[in-house]
């Protein structure tokens, strides 16, 4: 790996965790360098967020391919191109294609709002816990696999959830977590700390 390890940051939508990200970086926190920007929606915030600090962005459309596969291969060369070393998936809304996930082996990490393999597989998880009555949730940094929410758990923090609780206000709690917590697994994997053994991930200690 380079001195700094070199991020691709897959985004959809407000880029709030991309943010925690470039701020740790900008801190002296994360010990890499956000090399690219992806979006699959054009004019998202995240987008902004990254313009501002002057990174490097492309807006990969599924409109402009003809299937799934297409798409995720095109990102994949994105990466490649710019010399990632470690994917983050901060709020990006697809599961990526097999072949997406086999192009950087356990080199793939994304942050979901539960505590897998609780309430995993979906955009809706907080509202989910709720419904199910739970009365702890949180955020889980886990190694993207082929199998959805399914690889191995890097981080987990958890969050109570309270009598007054909305979805809103779960969701808030949440990604304050969140915020912590991927900035945090970027940095082990930064430190070469982590290794993989069967379903743990070892080093987090």
């Amino acid at each position: 790996m380079s001195e700094k390890l070199k991020l691709g940051v897959l985004v959809s939508g407000r880029g709030s965790n991309l943010q925690a990200i470039i701020d740790g970086i900008e801190r002296g926190e994360i010990d890499a360098e956000i090399a690219v920007v992806i979006s699959n929606h054009p004019d998202v915030l995240a987008i902004e967020r990254a313009r501002r600090h002057g990174l490097a962005c492309e807006v990969v459309t599924r409109e402009a391919y003809r299937s799934r596969r297409e798409h995720h291969l095109a990102i994949i060369d994105v990466l490649r191109h710019r010399g990632v070393e470690l994917v983050v998936l901060a709020g990006f809304d697809r599961v990526l294609h097999p072949e997406a996930c086999r192009a950087f082996p356990e080199r793939i990490i994304n942050i979901h709002p539960s505590l897998l393999p609780a309430f995993g597989g979906g955009l809706h998880a907080q509202a989910d816990a709720l419904a199910h009555g739970v009365k702890v949730s949180g955020c889980t940094v886990h190694i993207v696999t082929e199998a959805v929410d399914a690889g191995p758990i890097i981080l987990q923090a958890a969050v109570p959830v309270l009598d007054t609780d909305d979805v809103e206000s779960l969701a808030a709690r949440i990604l304050e977590q969140e915020h912590r917590l991927l900035p945090r697994a970027i940095q082990l994997f930064a430190e070469g700390r982590l290794r993989v053994v069967g379903r743990r991930v070892l080093g987090t200690d």
